[in-house]
């Protein structure tokens, strides 16, 4: 689904990941993980095309990246939910039409894509702030705001950036939540955090990966998470 095979990222004349070799399967749940500055943002992005590696293979649904067009790109990654750290609104539209841009952006903003939205603000507990502005949302909710969007266009893979960072525990667990009820659906999870307390709390629930960065590698963690 998304493989990554002897890949090196180098930025700024320096080599930031180096010699990565990950496959994410089809229903399967990984974390990465990894000090600040490692490169987690980075490896993300090459996950979804955003970055191209400077040595190495990326492949996005068996296609590699390098042999791809600008539209090629495009419409792989219409199957890859991205949930960023910093999550953008347009702060002059309300909830459900900001979640709702996908759709709009791909002309697949039809009665019955629109009563799917309705579903989905539901779903992530937005229904009585469907209608507020994003200045108006708490931390939490603009996180919850963040994944409905990301997986509006119903994606195979969701790709999450610190979805957690800067939300309390409560919050934390709730966001969890959607993102196993995901995978029990079929999706492809990555989540990159530093929570190990996160993680553990997944383990319980959900058979999940630990993808590590450290020295400019990404190895799978041991069993002390």
């Amino acid at each position: 689904m998304i493989e990554l095979e002897n890949v090196a990222y180098s930025y700024g004349g320096g080599e930031l990941l180096s010699e990565i070799s990950v496959k994410l399967a089809p229903g399967s749940f990984h974390f990465l993980t990894g000090p600040s500055g490692a490169g987690k943002t980075t490896f993300m992005k090459l996950c979804y095309g955003a970055l191209l590696p400077t040595a190495g293979h990326v492949r996005l649904f068996n296609h590699d990246v390098r042999l791809m067009d600008r539209d090629d790109i495009a419409l792989n990654r219409r199957r890859i939910g991205v949930v960023h750290q910093d999550c953008q609104f347009l702060d002059h539209l309300p909830v459900h039409e900001n979640i709702a841009l996908p759709l709009s952006v791909s002309g697949r903003d039809s009665l019955d894509e629109l009563a799917n939205l309705k579903e989905l603000v539901s779903w992530v507990g937005l229904k009585s702030r469907a209608e507020a502005l994003p200045p108006e949302l708490s931390g939490g909710e603009r996180q919850r705001a963040a994944l409905a969007r990301a997986v509006i266009m119903s994606p195979d893979v969701v790709l999450a950036d610190e979805p957690t960072g800067n939300v309390d525990w409560e919050m934390s667990q709730r966001l969890l939540q959607l993102l196993i009820e995901l995978n029990r659906m079929g999706k492809t999870i990555l989540i990159a955090t530093h929570d190990l307390n996160l993680i553990r709390a997944a383990k319980s629930q959900v058979q999940a990966r630990v993808l590590r960065i450290a020295n400019r590698r990404v190895q799978l963690a041991g069993a002390d998470l």
